[in-house]
């Protein structure tokens, strides 16, 4: 359902209301919310699967399992497992002689309220779920506005939430930009927005006249440096599952390869015979997953055109031959971009689907101050075996999070933080640092029976006890 602003205002009104009643927020009520929303995704994960497979022309039913459904499952079930630990006050040590005198310092981890959630169109289902994980885990209430690219799914969310969830616990919307622009202005406790850098700066705009906190994540250009250690074999098979699945429509993908000169020969025979075996074919292939719509498959065709223009040579990786030309879908092959240069929008622009672009250098300082001269990425990859090599990519170039020898996977760990620096994002989530991100740090002091600040010399009229403290402070 597509609100109007007054109408999701007083949807905020009423979810903050329904919180503030509730106060405090119970680990159960916490662990029954997050029950009933593993309950939505058990109950109708074939209708998502489905819905997204309908929104995107074609995609990979068992990849949607693995990267939506079950995935969504897993985080929700890990963060009622340890949400007792996560709610336990954490005691802080308090300066000399307070401790002793009978004083206490602690952190009590409290709900911020109605948490606000822009899902994006590549993962609808997982990346709107996770969010709500983290969410409810903190004891928020949530309210989602659905992309507009991925109607089918936005609708079934809208059909399935109810039946789980009171509108005053999570509220499920839709609508275009305008909507989306009315969505991040309103007051919520908190905002997480997934998708584009663009418009994420907009975001913030928006959410500023509340003093909104906001976590953004992006994307940005993701690096894979290939060392001359690594096992190139292996390298590329992991690289090429990692850039072919969901079509490189992933904001954590491999964006560009930085190969040693004389192994790029050896890349890309090696990318070339590990999409072979995981998709022979790839037209008809049900487990390759289609190009958005043909808005997005013809940004991909320009970047294209434009690295051939500007004399890249480009590799078609098409096993079967296949005639993609004729084809009425928005499926495309693996498209390898050798020599590009930074006058190219392959090399300028997040991709953001199945074109990789291939640069050499002689020393892999080469690659760390290209990477170092870009903006600081969402995610970053090292294949190789040599550990001071491998020390030196993770000390010296700076981004959200790093695999080594894959690509992704840092993503699906969930205890690592997620989240970029910079262009590529703002804040974290995901396991307790999701806890953390949605829950306000409260900070208690307990002060002891006897007079602290008489004791210290605080109070006036002052005194030599005064003098000296002030004088032991000054110490060097």
């Amino acid at each position: 359902m597509t609100l109007t602003k007054d109408q999701m205002l007083a949807a905020v009104k009423a979810q903050r209301d329904a919180f503030t009643a509730e106060l405090p927020v119970s680990a159960a009520v916490r662990k029954d919310r997050l029950k009933r929303a593993v309950a939505m995704l058990v109950d109708h994960g074939q209708a998502f699967v489905d819905a997204m497979s309908e929104d995107f022309g074609h995609r990979s039913a068992e990849q949607s399992w693995i990267t939506d459904i079950t995935a969504s499952i897993r985080t929700l079930k890990h963060s009622s497992k340890s949400l007792d630990k996560w709610m336990r006050p954490d005691r802080r040590k308090l300066d000399f002689p307070l401790g002793l005198l009978g004083a206490k310092g602690i952190i009590e981890f409290q709900p911020k309220g109605v948490v606000g959630i822009i899902s994006p169109w590549n993962f609808p289902v997982q990346l709107t779920m996770g969010p709500i994980a983290g969410a409810f885990a903190a004891g928020n209430r949530v309210m989602v506005k659905s992309s507009e690219y991925t109607p089918t799914v936005a609708a079934l969310f809208e059909e399935v939430g109810p039946k789980y969830f009171d509108a005053t616990e999570a509220l499920f919307i839709s609508g275009g930009p305008d909507v989306g622009k009315a969505f991040a202005e309103l007051p919520f406790d908190h905002l997480l927005f997934t998708g584009a850098t663009g418009i994420g700066k907009h975001i913030l705009h928006a959410a500023a006249d509340n003093l909104t906190p906001v976590t953004l994540e992006l994307g940005g250009k993701s690096p894979t440096i290939i060392g001359r250690s690594a096992d190139v074999g292996a390298a590329t098979q992991r690289i090429a599952l990692g850039k072919m699945m969901n079509a490189g429509q992933i904001c954590l993908a491999p964006d560009y390869l930085m190969v040693p000169r004389e192994k790029e020969e050896m890349v890309v025979e090696g990318m070339k015979k590990a999409v072979s075996v995981m998709y022979p074919t790839l037209l008809d292939n049900p487990d390759y997953t289609s190009v958005m719509n043909s808005r997005h498959r013809d940004r991909l065709n320009g970047y294209l055109d434009d690295a051939r223009a500007k004399g890249a040579e480009v590799v078609e990786v098409n096993p079967a031959n296949e005639d993609f030309a004729s084809s009425n879908g928005n499926k495309m092959p693996l498209y390898l971009v050798r020599n590009p240069t930074d006058d190219m929008k392959v090399m300028q622009e997040e991709i953001f689907g199945p074109v990789l672009p291939i640069k050499t250098y002689e020393r892999v300082e080469e690659a760390i101050d290209y990477v170092n001269a870009h903006d600081r990425p969402l995610g970053l990859y090292y294949f190789g075996e040599e550990e001071s090599e491998k020390r030196s990519v993770l000390d010296r170039t700076i981004s959200g999070g790093v695999t080594v020898n894959d690509v992704v996977f840092h993503v699906s760990m969930e205890e690592l933080p997620f989240g970029g620096v910079g262009p590529s994002g703002m804040g974290a989530y995901h396991g307790h640092d999701g806890f953390k991100t949605f829950s306000h740090a409260k900070s208690i002091y307990h002060q002891p029976k006897i007079n602290v600040a008489k004791l210290a010399g605080f109070m006036p009229p002052y005194s030599d006890a005064t003098r000296k403290t002030i004088a032991r402070d000054l110490k060097v």
